[in-house]
């Protein structure tokens, strides 16, 4: 669709009701695939900016169309309103993950079911991706079209993809659909495995690709990093499980709630291979709209950093944690973390043993976990950058080393340091 569809579709949405379950999203997102969000005209911003104004409602009398109309403007018009950040480059929002106000301090309350729920989001995202690389190897897509990659890298995306996603369709008991003709699977079969029973669900997954360029690899690099997003906040809501359950002095739930968090972490390798099949210099042309936005502001790694242990005075004074106040102001009222919970149990003499050996060996086998994903980050990032700085205003390459050795937990005894940079996470990418 053309600039002018994109004008007279919005103009007569703007001059009629303008109700939210008719609006053009279409049309609207044909606009910013086609130039990148960091290029779409001013007059056409403006008019966004009209339509947000005249759909605001009160949130008490939001329904669920006015919501995602509300959260897609928004995260449309980041750059436009001056507040454009990781959050909203990722549309964190949109996809219900931690991003701000809605950062919790509780478990939820059906953790089967939010597993569930995660478990499916993160197969939808990678899935998502793969189909996108398909059809554009199939020429029936023009969406960002700079710089395509081989048929072989497409090739070697969609095993490492599968692969990625393979560990959650198992937990949600559907291995048996991943396709084994791996490099000639159709979109189709690739969107069977992330079906949503949610009708607004393949909507808001096509609402939250809103990328800054057209080059052909921050599709994927988009879908990759709101993956992580997910996993992070399935870590998080683990960890706050395991809080709970060691202040019960409950061994067995706190044991297994370890032991499900290192296994999503460390399955989830293929992910940073994923993103190792980009080619740097196609990487540093779309990152250069991306100033403003760095991962130093996910709040569901800090929310993850935070419950393992509390922070130190000068960790929580840093510019890591400034970026994130609502888990810094969380973490200042005192909130309990992993270590804490474990440390007033040992001393209250709620872990009998063997309960507290398992607990510690699971701590140590989970830290070990955080540690070797650190170090794969730092090595992606190192080759991806170079010596250059990050963006949000971040150091980039040299915050990452400084932070790989943070410890995880203090309340046992750390190895998880010294661990063998190889493994399911510290892998070499491939």
């Amino acid at each position: 669709m053309s600039r002018c569809g994109f004008v007279r579709e919005l103009t007569s949405w703007l001059s009629g009701a303008g109700e939210p379950d008719s609006f053009p999203y279409s049309a609207v997102l044909a606009e910013f695939h086609r130039v990148g969000k960091h290029f779409v005209e001013k007059e056409l911003l403006a008019l966004l900016d009209q339509a947000r104004a005249q759909s605001t409602v009160p949130a008490a009398a939001r329904d669920a169309h006015a919501r995602l109309l509300g959260d897609f403007l928004d995260t449309a018009l980041d750059k436009w309103d001056g507040r454009y950040d990781y959050r909203s480059y990722l549309a964190l929002r949109l996809l219900r993950l931690p991003c701000g106000d809605d950062v919790d301090d509780g478990p939820a309350a059906d953790p089967l079911g939010a597993r569930r729920e995660r478990d499916r989001l993160l197969v939808r995202l990678v899935a998502d991706a793969l189909a996108f690389e398909l059809t554009a190897a199939s020429g029936t897509t023009d969406l960002l079209p700079e710089r395509r990659p081989s048929r072989d890298v497409v090739a070697k995306r969609y095993r490492l993809g599968v692969r990625a996603a393979s560990p959650a369709l198992v937990r949600m008991g559907l291995a048996g659909t991943v396709p084994h003709r791996e490099a000639v699977a159709t979109p189709d079969e690739l969107r069977a495995l992330a079906a949503d029973p949610d009708p607004s669900g393949e909507l808001v997954l096509r609402l939250s690709m809103l990328p800054v360029h057209v080059t052909h690899d921050e599709y994927l690099f988009i879908r990759v990093l709101q993956a992580y997003e997910c996993l992070f906040a399935g870590i998080a809501d683990e960890l706050r499980a395991t809080v709970a359950a060691l202040t019960a002095g409950q061994a067995g739930p706190a044991v297994e709630r370890l032991a499900y968090a290192r296994e999503q972490l460390t399955s989830a390798g293929p992910l940073f291979s994923l993103l190792a099949t980009m080619h740097p210099e196609a990487f540093r042309t779309f990152r250069e709209f991306t100033e403003g936005a760095s991962a130093i502001q996910s709040r569901s790694y800090k929310l993850v950093e935070s419950l393992c242990r509390t922070p130190e005075g000068s960790r929580l004074d840093s510019a890591a944690y400034h970026q994130v106040p609502e888990v810094r102001d969380r973490v200042h009222a005192g909130r309990p973390s992993v270590d804490d919970a474990f440390r007033a149990a040992v001393r209250d003499g709620l872990l009998a043993a063997p309960g507290g050996e398992r607990v510690e060996e699971e701590m140590r086998s989970f830290a070990a976990a955080v540690v070797q994903w650190r170090r794969t980050h730092h090595r992606l990032a190192t080759r991806m950058l170079g010596p250059r700085p990050g963006t949000g205003y971040t150091e980039g390459t040299p915050y990452l080393a400084a932070v790989r050795s943070i410890p995880v937990f203090t309340s046992v005894a750390d190895d998880s340091r010294s661990a063998s940079p190889t493994g399911p996470t510290g892998g070499s990418p491939e």
